[in-house]
């Protein structure tokens, strides 16, 4: 199979017609087969969802499989090397938002939502009361900014142990003084009560691990 040609698709289109083919005998020695198949489910489950619905079609056959499961096998390996440098790509991508004095004792409600790609589904999301009354907007919305950073760099360090993915996470605020403050270290009238545990954005910022819009 090292030399074989290459298949631009996943499956052989007349796959679905294999078990009412009459034409093809069983395998002498079906140990090949379930081998293949068994190499083929871990690699679908952990790299390859492209090729879910083969395995699974191939999966339903290891008892009795016959030559034209085999060669549908060997169709699958022939797409695998044509596609060899194919591969998931992630982009971290984060919404932080917050409800400024939004619940009865007046204390904020923080928000975030993070996504690996610009059209996947979600991948983590919380909403939580900040612990502190916050005295505007603007810190109501940095507080939940340092919450969508701490689940940022999270999600950053588990891909890079995964893939090696070492691009900074990027994360939109819809408060432009929020995104000032997370930048400027220094200090202001309005904002110098923080706690300086909200405070290490910055340093996060200065690293490049987080970019914010």
């Amino acid at each position: 199979m090292s030399d074989c040609n290459p298949k631009s698709i996943p499956c052989d289109p007349s796959a679905n017609k294999l078990d009412v083919s009459s034409d093809s005998k069983n395998l002498c020695d079906p140990k090949l087969f379930r081998e293949i198949v068994g190499s083929l489910i871990y690699l679908m489950t952990c790299t390859r969802p492209d090729i879910c619905y083969v395995v699974t079609l191939l999966s339903q056959h290891l008892t009795r499989p016959t030559n034209a499961h085999l060669n549908l096998c060997k169709y699958v390996l022939k797409y695998l090397k044509g596609t060899i440098l194919f591969g998931l790509k992630f982009v971290i991508t984060g919404f932080s938002d917050s409800d400024w004095g939004g619940s009865s004792d007046r204390k904020s409600i923080s928000g975030y939502v993070f996504k690996s790609s610009s059209s996947s589904s979600l991948i983590s999301w919380k909403s939580k009361k900040q612990n502190i009354v916050a005295l505007s907007s603007c810190e109501a919305e940095y507080i939940a900014l340092t919450y969508a950073v701490q689940e940022g760099i999270f999600l950053k360090q588990l891909l890079c142990d995964m893939d090696g993915y070492d691009e900074p996470v990027g994360i939109f605020v819809d408060n432009r003084g929020a995104i000032d403050l997370a930048k400027n270290s220094v200090h202001h009238q309005r904002s110098k009560h923080i706690d300086i545990r909200y405070h290490f954005i910055r340093a996060i910022i200065q690293d490049n691990k987080a970019v914010l819009s």
